[in-house]
């Protein structure tokens, strides 16, 4: 088994070809193109109506196993406050208040407590919900006779060793308000869509079914937008730094070319030095290990989404050489890319994995 990556973004799984081009202009260029290349799945899965005074505990997503359909991979959480006003904690954090428009969203799914202004002895959630099966779009009601509010609940689901680089970069708990206009319209008429034609256990259209990615997605580009740059770590740092932000948007543009250290840091104006050193920084290792490391997780989406030959694969990332790519292959997947590729039917993926 290879040695692990550190902070990389996520294998490709959904694509049949190399994505397009990212720009080097805004950071959320190489996000949008990672999220849309990682396999992603996720619903809303219940609603709420709270009266004040009221509060409820939840268990970490893991154990919300009979209220989520079953699958691998990381389990993000997130709710759009549609009516009111309420406090929410995660873990051992301080509450925290969101109002209606907020999107709170939960990277890690950790466990959480949500109240209302006026105290109650908290339940768990868990006494809130049906029975399962759920034969009809849960909807939560609970509290008192005092001011309401109102909370839809999803969740986004995606492989770890493809998702974790992404949410390793975020911290337990965030909260974004879409500013007034087309973003917080766009927020409020998908959630309305989605109410409307949501059924249990994820079922429904696909439009609806890819709303919980579109909304990521779109939290994490006024997220990434909002944060200062001291405010932000890991991969998502090195998109916002001027230097290798660039940097990953030209490797992320064109993963075949063939990069050396001198080209790239002529192509972000900086020496050398500069750009290794805000490289080991912020990613822990240098330009080409990065590129390398990228150049294997899309030949793997190739392999396992295409029939695609692995002399074609490997031409496509920038290996000129079959057995150099399958040598390379082999080290990160343990595994040669043809035997690999047999054992995906199943929904475990390849071995490249974050720390």
């Amino acid at each position: 088994m290879a040695r692990p990556m550190t902070r990389t973004p996520p294998p490709v799984t959904g694509s049949p070809d190399l994505p397009p081009a990212a720009a080097a202009g805004d950071p959320f260029d190489v996000v949008r193109q990672v999220l849309d290349l990682v396999r992603l799945n996720g619903a809303i899965f219940f609603r709420s109506d709270f009266r004040a005074p009221w509060a409820y505990t939840s268990p970490p997503a893991a154990e919300l196993t009979g209220a989520l359909p079953p699958g691998p991979g990381s389990l993000v959480m997130f709710h759009v406050i549609a009516e009111g006003s309420c406090w929410i904690s995660v873990g051992d954090g301080a509450a925290r208040e969101v109002s209606a428009g907020d999107v709170v969203v939960m990277p890690y799914g950790d466990r959480n407590a949500w109240g209302s202004r006026e105290a109650a002895d908290p339940v768990p959630i868990t006494t809130l919900l049906p029975p399962i099966p759920w034969t009809e779009f849960p909807r939560i009601e609970h509290g008192g006779t005092g001011e309401r509010t109102q909370v839809v609940c999803g969740y986004l689901r995606g492989d770890a060793v493809l998702f974790d680089p992404v949410l390793r970069a975020l911290p337990p708990l965030f909260v974004v308000h879409p500013p007034p206009g087309p973003a917080a319209d766009w927020v409020r008429a998908s959630i309305d869509f989605a109410l409307a034609s949501a059924q249990p256990s994820g079922g429904g259209s696909g439009a609806d079914r890819r709303l919980p990615e579109l909304l990521f997605s779109e939290v994490l580009r006024l997220y990434l937008h909002e944060q200062r740059q001291a405010e932000l770590t890991g991969w998502l740092a090195a998109l916002r730094d001027p230097v290798v932000g660039r940097a990953l948007s030209l490797l992320h543009a064109d993963p075949a070319r063939d990069w050396s250290v001198g080209e790239l840091s002529r192509s972000v104006a900086v020496s050398r030095t500069v750009l290794l050193d805000r490289f080991h920084q912020l990613l822990g290792h240098p330009p080409i290990r990065y590129l390398t490391q990228w150049r294997l997780n899309l030949a793997s989406g190739l392999l396992r989404t295409t029939g695609l030959g692995v002399a074609e694969v490997a031409g496509r990332v920038g290996y000129r050489s079959e057995e150099a790519f399958s040598r390379a292959f082999k080290r990160a997947f343990g595994a040669a890319p043809a035997h690999w590729r047999s054992g995906q039917a199943a929904p475990a993926l390849g071995r490249v994995a974050p720390t």
